[in-house]
């Protein structure tokens, strides 16, 4: 029996390893049972090049508890180690002293990433564990070694007598760390981390029906089968000419098993240069609430998960949807910092941006009724990435839609032409009226529709920095919600209309209105309109509201969100009742008449609520006695 000290420049290793890595504990089980799927994947690719007589067979990794015990197994049937192989990559752990160990990640406790740095994979096991056996035999015609090490420099090494090919890693959990002989807390993790590895993982046994005999002699009998935790050939490792509409659905419903609706559709990611990527990534029915839907994309390195917090290498508006990225150019153990530094990160996330925009023109172009059919549901990410990603944004505007109020779907080439003949103003700007609330703004939408204007429907919750940047990218083109002025003042047109009142009158009925309409909230505007418009028109100044809205989701001017709401009060100088207003023999009959006129203004914007509601319908009830 060899006895001998673990070659490292720190003292003790393993209580650096425990107070650094206390808080990521349970990884221990991920890094173990990576190094035994690479130890056997190790073994297919020599036994498949020739290299070795050996059998490959139909290996799989086991993962047994012994809760009497206290202890936990994972076995592999893979390549194993010799004597010397055990001494070179478990008894050589390089560091480069502890003074730079502790001073780089003195602000990272919780940052796992320095077990994937220093290759420390194996030495997790010490997180967990007060002592560590390692009981192995290589593929190599060599006696099987049984390594021991109880948390000290020091370590045992002897022959023992294990006849089968692979190894045997046996932790002796310690009393900080019983939750791990839980069968219910081993296979949570084996699911979190493990669910797609590529060898099959047993974790148990479980009973299984088998029919034998046939007709009447047919009989059920039950049967005890290894319990395989694990879908070793996910669907994203497959090519996507191999796989049906059914086989996505299945794989989604395998994803998120608690997800009833079906996804929309589905976007196969497969390249190997310049980096290695494959994945599949599903567009859910989504709503409006943009943070309710994140971290549903899930990462993985060689089949091995790491994480569901994908910002950095999934653009962050494509992180409202769902799926797997699987990428072996990413280190198991993420950190933000490497994400941000990482060029082929950077590649991997513009690929991923470009994906999905080829995909989303495919589906326009070639089934444009079933993409308008899909357009509310997916609307929240296109906009979002409009916004944020600039190459998105250009290749975006040729399938973005602009729904009308009627239902019909322009992109903004599309309604650009559809209107410039009836809604270009008299300085050649073309005006896009707009509502976000087809029902509140009903009043507005409908007068616009009897003058023939197109009114598109916008109800995002960031349609207001949309509109600024389209603004922006469209040159004589602005946008207008359609109660933001009235009609004649959002698109003007050359002639101007004459007002019935004369100066004089206008002066007198400026007067009588101030004395009845609070001046704080409403900006009195005179204006000579079509008779047919209202005579009271409650509008909301397009740049202000905008500003405000902009503000209250994060952009627009600092504080806007926190301004009163100030409202234009547009009266049509046109209208018959405007003149009985200011025929009136009594200020009473006056001031009745402006209260009601400004009330029903004030009742079609969604204005007029509790106490002065109230006072209206009863005014309301003595003026039909």
């Amino acid at each position: 029996m060899a006895t001998g000290s673990i070659n490292v420049s720190v003292e003790n290793i393993f209580p650096l390893i425990k107070k650094f890595l206390y808080s990521d504990h349970e990884i221990f089980l991920r890094e173990l049972i990576s190094n035994a799927t690479d130890a056997t994947l190790k073994l297919k690719h020599i036994t498949g090049i020739g290299e070795t007589k050996v059998e490959y067979g139909n290996p799989i990794i086991e993962v047994k508890i012994d809760k009497e015990g206290k202890k936990l197994h994972i076995i592999d049937q893979g390549i194993g180690m010799t004597e010397n192989e055990i001494k070179k990559y478990i008894n050589e752990v390089a560091f480069s002293g502890a003074e730079e160990f502790l001073e780089k990640y003195k602000d990272s406790a919780k940052d796992s990433g320095i077990i994937g740095h220093f290759g420390l994979g194996f030495y997790s096991a010490f997180m967990v564990a007060d002592k560590v056996e390692i009981i192995t035999k290589s593929y190599q015609d060599e006696p099987a070694v049984h390594w021991t090490c109880d948390g000290s420099p020091n370590y045992t090494l002897e022959e023992t007598d294990k006849k089968e090919r692979g190894t045997e890693i046996i932790l002796h959990i310690n009393d900080e760390s019983t939750e791990f002989l839980e069968e219910n807390r081993i296979k949570e993790l084996l699911i979190k981390y493990n669910k797609f590895m590529p060898i099959p993982i047993k974790f148990g046994t479980r009973e299984e029906t088998k029919t034998t005999g046939e007709g009447d002699e047919a009989k059920e009998e039950k049967i005890t089968v290894d319990n395989i935790i694990n879908n070793p050939n996910p669907a994203w490792t497959k090519q996507p000419a191999d796989l049906t509409n059914e086989d996505y659905k299945n794989f989604y419903r395998e994803l998120y098993p608690m997800q009833f609706e079906e996804p929309l559709f589905n976007i196969h990611l497969n390249v190997d240069y310049p980096f290695n990527l494959t994945g599949i990534l599903y567009f859910p029915k989504l709503t409006n609430d943009i943070n309710l839907q994140k971290d549903k994309i899930q990462l993985y390195q060689n089949q091995v998960f790491v994480t569901d917090n994908v910002e950095g290498i999934v653009p962050e508006f494509l992180t409202m949807l769902r799926g797997v990225i699987d990428s072996p150019d990413i280190p198991l153990n993420v950190s933000r910092s490497y994400l941000q530094a990482d060029q082929n990160v950077k590649k991997i996330s513009s690929y991923i941006t470009r994906k999905v925009a080829d995909k989303l023109q495919s589906l326009f172009n070639n089934n444009r009724e079933d993409f308008e059919k899909k357009w509310n549901d997916i609307k929240i990410v296109i906009e979002y990435g409009m916004l944020s990603e600039d190459k998105f944004f250009e290749k975006a505007e040729k399938f973005a839609l602009y729904p009308t109020i009627d239902g019909k779907y322009y992109t903004i080439e599309e309604l650009k032409e559809k209107i410039k003949d009836n809604q270009t103003d008299k300085d050649d700007k073309l005006v896009i009226l707009y509502a976000s609330d087809k029902d509140a703004q009903h009043s507005y939408i409908d007068e616009a529709k009897e003058r023939g204007y197109e009114v598109v429907l916008l109800d995002s919750p960031i349609v207001s920095h949309l509109i600024q940047k389209l603004e922006t990218t469209n040159e004589k083109v602005s946008f207008a919600r359609v109660d933001a002025d009235s009609l004649d003042n959002l698109i003007k047109k050359d002639e101007d209309k004459i007002s019935k009142l004369s100066e004089e009158e206008k002066e007198k009925l400026k007067s009588t209105l101030d004395k009845v309409i609070p001046a704080e909230k409403y900006t009195v505007q005179l204006e000579a309109l079509d008779s047919t418009t209202s005579p009271f028109v409650i509008t909301q100044p397009e740049f202000m509201r905008r500003m405000k809205e902009m503000s209250a989701t994060g952009g627009g001017m600092f504080g806007m969100s926190n301004l009163p709401e100030m409202y234009n009060l547009v009266i049509n100088t046109n209208h018959e009742l405007i003149s009985n207003i200011l025929n009136s023999k009594t200020e009473k009959k006056q001031e009745r008449l402006i209260k009601q006129s400004l009330d029903l203004a004030r009742l079609s914007q969604g204005l007029l609520k509790g106490e002065e509601l109230t006072s209206f319908v009863k005014r309301s009830f003595d003026m039909i006695k």
